[in-house]
């Protein structure tokens, strides 16, 4: 849930459209070249500050089940193309027209999505450029990594509405950094910069703001690449494995592991990487 209406430049890379994948509120880039298998999602909403309103959630969701499937995508990017924020959190102005039913069910659904971005198969990282509050930080917690640059704002500020955090803050600001330091966070509605967020573990990342304003997206587009290489069932693999193994005790997770390393073993693509290596040559993995 997200409460505050509280940050880019044009994709400069290589990418693919379609009608279909692009909006005035979102569009999906998938990004061609050197950085083929990375897929962009960029959130537009630029009067409305990129609140989560009922359309753009609903471009979400069907952005995500399109591309999920995709065997080919190796890394998703979400980012904000709205100068100064990432996500304002919820659209109050929508809100403050529902019923209690109806804001129960839209919370409902943007818990949902959050949820659809933790399970996304493959890495997700979160380029945070600008104002991340509310619910944009919700969704920026469901990613797998996380980019700040020094300008951004991060926080879960429902308290000051007299609400809580409903799309998973409460659940996953704890995961992240414990459950003192997220107490203290939600309690106080606290805003981080980029800087104290890296400092406390927020992010993985904080780079200094370039005069595009796309520092974070550039820093994740590198990143990003650096995740390209890789195995891409193994990377699968493991994320099921750390996801599903943090939710239990030791014991269970290491069950995980071996249940996930299990399915790697009889794939062309580890045969690829010993063979690879013993040819001192960088290994051409076909995800199969």
């Amino acid at each position: 849930m997200s409460e505050e209406n509280m940050a880019d430049s044009k994709v400069e890379e290589s990418a693919l459209f379609s009608p279909q994948q692009n909006s005035e509120e979102f569009s999906i880039s998938y990004l061609d070249g050197d950085q083929k298998g990375i897929v962009v999602f960029s959130m537009r909403r630029f009067k409305a500050r990129n609140s989560m309103g009922r359309n753009i959630i609903k471009m979400m969701i069907e952005g995500l089940e399109e591309v999920k499937f995709d065997t080919s995508v190796r890394a998703l990017i979400i980012r904000s193309e709205v100068p100064g924020v990432f996500c304002a959190g919820a659209d109050l102005k929508e809100r403050a027209q529902m019923t209690n039913p109806q804001v129960a069910s839209f919370v409902q659904k943007l818990r949902g999505t959050v949820n659809e971005i933790h399970n996304f198969p493959v890495p997700v990282i979160a380029a945070i450029d600008g104002a991340a509050l509310g619910g944009g930080l919700e969704m920026a917690l469901g990613c797998d990594l996380r980019v700040a640059s020094t300008t951004a704002k991060m926080g879960l500020v429902e308290t000051k509405l007299a609400i809580i955090p409903g799309a998973g803050g409460t659940q996953r600001l704890p995961r992240v950094l414990g459950p003192a330091l997220a107490k203290e966070l939600i309690y106080t509605g606290r805003v981080l910069d980029g800087q104290q967020a890296a400092q406390i573990g927020l992010v993985n990342h904080c780079v200094d703001q370039n005069e595009a304003g796309d520092a974070a997206y550039q820093r994740s587009l590198a990143l990003a690449e650096e995740i390209l290489p890789q195995g891409p069932i193994a990377l699968r693999m493991a994320k099921q494995a750390i996801n599903r193994g943090l939710e239990v005790e030791l014991e269970s997770g290491l069950k995980f592991e071996e249940a996930y390393y299990a399915q790697v073993i009889p794939t062309k693509d580890r045969i690829e990487g010993l063979t690879a290596f013993k040819e001192k040559r960088p290994p051409k993995y076909q995800g199969h």
